[in-house]
């Protein structure tokens, strides 16, 4: 009887810990979305059309127009503006677009959480579990295999809603002209362009979670031993998350860049093909 009533409390505490997650995802999701989206727009912005060269004409604040030169074909293309830094992108974003647009991406963001966050820690977990029961393996590393192997999978899954939110944070858009892009991309491209800059997001996300889960454990321990506890407190679990996020976050900035680039190509490279089919708006009717 004492062992089954052990399984039903893991059970249970294994049910916690998923709605827990998961609610946390979508809080979290509800305050960082405008920083998400001024990081996007801040890395996107240094990102030209990789068909020809761009000048830059200001036609005053927040109106910069590029004539990209293909050849013997030029594409004019407004860009979503020029920020200078986070705090001139949050104030140009609320004058120019509105408050809204801070929360640009928010759907395909909740509606990634609960994915993300269900296979990220039920694998997490699994894996962690059957390392464990393995003879030979040090326990140090097995946070570094479950997080990686967790994320590969979880970030895969979820790519076309990366690459979706990312859209939608880059240039506000209706969900008809985004659908638009969308589906037009795809019927060129075929499904797999749905995935396009997974490899960056791969690149970004396995190193993170490797790092985050390595540094957590270790500074985790480090923590109670210096506070002399057996079990680690909230303030320990807290101090120890922040600053292996942190670290993992500088570390991989560079992919999550590259990430970014990639994603907002959809949208530009469509801009090209419809000048060269003559349905993009001429330099007069921008």
């Amino acid at each position: 009887m004492a062992e089954m009533s052990n399984i039903n409390v893991q059970k249970l505490t294994i049910v916690q810990q998923a709605i827990a997650s998961c609610c946390g995802a979508i809080l979290t999701s509800l305050f960082v979305t405008p920083l998400d989206v001024i990081k996007t727009r801040l890395q996107a912005q240094g990102n030209p059309f990789h068909d020809g060269k761009c000048f830059v004409y200001s036609r005053g604040h927040m109106d910069h127009v590029y004539v990209c030169e293909n050849g013997d074909s030029k594409a004019w293309y407004k860009k979503p503006g020029h920020f200078k830094g986070t705090l001139d992108a949050f104030v140009k974003i609320i004058r120019i677009e509105g408050i809204k647009s801070l929360w640009s991406g928010l759907p395909p963001t909740l509606i990634m959480a609960i994915p993300t966050t269900a296979i990220y820690y039920t694998c997490y977990d699994q894996l962690c579990e059957a390392l464990k029961n393995r003879p030979g393996k040090h326990d140090e590393h097995i946070p570094v295999i479950a997080g990686s192997l967790s994320r590969f999978g979880s970030a895969t899954v979820v790519s076309p809603l990366e690459l979706i939110r990312t859209q939608m944070q880059y240039r506000r858009s209706s969900y008809k002209q985004l659908y638009l892009r969308v589906s037009s991309k795809v019927a060129v491209d075929g499904w797999l362009s749905l995935w396009q800059g997974w490899t960056s997001t791969i690149l970004r996300d396995v190193p993170f979670s490797a790092m985050y889960w390595y540094n957590y454990e270790r500074f985790k321990k480090m923590m109670c031993k210096e506070v002399g506890a057996n079990e680690p407190t909230f303030f320990v679990s807290f101090t120890s998350g922040a600053a292996s996020g942190s670290i993992a976050a500088v570390v991989t900035q560079p992919f999550d860049v590259v990430k970014t680039h990639r994603q907002t190509q959809l949208w530009e490279n469509e801009t090209l093909k419809k000048f060269h089919r003559g349905t993009v708006n001429q330099p007069g009717q921008l």
